[in-house]
């Protein structure tokens, strides 16, 4: 019998296996309860609090040397190879901003117009719509080449440059509130243009950056539910700025960077334990060397889009790994300086 007739439907008898523990993975088909019983207990069962590991990557710039700026916001799912889908707007053109985001909303923070003017925006998306992004309140000060992770609940941001020097302030709000952010503290390095990441356990790493007139290997860390100042953590294998970070909910990954002072692009990619403090390892390279880069992450999978060209490649790695970036896709347009920020990345596992 290949059919059963159900109340209002007729499903077939043949079970389909799950392709995932995601609310959008397939489990159809007529199965007994020991069957699935075994599938939940091995973590294999689809569980609609499961949301598809979805990436956002905003704003840049489209042309080489960031005179100009975008507010395209795109999208995809981390968990298949595939281009990027336009995905709303931000409130404006921006590039060299900072994101981070909860399992349900994304948010984009500061950055440079057309033109070099500042801004303190911070947008906010919701990842269940398609819709443009929303004014959600303030930064401290108007300033670019800060960077964002979080919580599940808090979002953070550090680095920056503003008022014509580099900043170590670090700073926080609730992602669920619309408004301004709060102090947090300092870094231990005043520098822009790095990149941050976030553990499952609540500890948030900033990493590299411009510092002076030099590039920074610093990498600090806090815990994202107090405040207070940065401590020194370790140094990555090599000073850079404009690089990409992401995580699961132990290793933290830091992607690509140029060199502040002769332009020249770096594709190396680091790796960190985030629970324990120490240097930085070597984990591979880019698919092809640019800087300028934008990261987002699941739990297992991190994404390095867009970079200096301008770019439209994403690449990816299998963060428990170690090896170089394979080509994942491509973005809607190709542009330099983009965020990006993940519903699955390691802070809110």
């Amino acid at each position: 019998m290949s059919y059963k007739q159900m109340t209002g439907n007729i499903i077939s008898a043949t079970k389909v296996e799950p392709d995932g523990v995601f609310t959008s993975s397939a489990a159809s088909g007529v199965w007994s309860l020991q069957e699935q019983y075994d599938y939940v207990r091995g973590g294999n069962w689809p569980n609609a609090a499961n949301a598809v590991p979805t990436y956002i990557i905003a704003g840049g710039s489209t042309r080489a040397g960031g005179d100009d700026s975008s507010n395209i916001i795109n999208t995809g799912n981390i968990t298949t190879l595939a281009n990027s889908s336009d995905f709303g707007d931000l409130t404006d053109g921006r590039q060299k901003s900072a994101s981070c985001a909860s399992t349900t909303r994304a948010l984009f923070a500061g950055g440079q117009r057309a033109g070099e003017s500042d801004t303190n925006i911070i947008d906010y998306k919701l990842f269940s719509s398609s819709g443009n992004a929303s004014d959600y309140g303030d930064l401290l000060a108007a300033q670019y080449g800060v960077c964002g992770t979080s919580s599940a609940t808090r979002a953070i941001f550090g680095m920056g440059y503003y008022s014509s020097s580099q900043r170590d302030i670090i700073q926080y709000k609730t992602i669920t509130s619309s408004g301004n952010t709060s102090d947090f503290g300092n870094l231990t390095v005043a520098r822009y243009q790095g990149s941050a990441c976030a553990s499952s356990a609540g500890r948030a790493v900033f990493m590299n950056g411009r510092a002076g007139s030099s590039d920074s290997n610093v990498i600090d860390y806090v815990t994202i539910a107090s405040t207070g100042n940065a401590s020194d953590f370790g140094d990555t294998t090599q000073g850079r700025m404009n690089t990409g970070a992401s995580s699961s909910s132990t290793r933290g990954i830091a992607g690509s960077g140029s060199n502040g002072s002769t332009g020249a692009v770096i594709n190396i990619i680091d790796y960190i334990t985030i629970g324990s403090t120490g240097n930085a390892a070597d984990f591979g390279d880019l698919s092809a060397s640019r800087g300028s880069i934008s990261s987002a992450s699941s739990n297992i999978r991190a994404l390095f889009g867009g970079g200096n060209g301008p770019s439209n490649v994403i690449d990816y790695v299998t963060i428990a790994s170690t090896g170089n970036a394979s080509d994942f896709g491509d973005l809607t347009t190709a542009v330099e300086w983009p965020t990006g920020c993940s519903n699955s990345h390691g802070g809110v596992q």
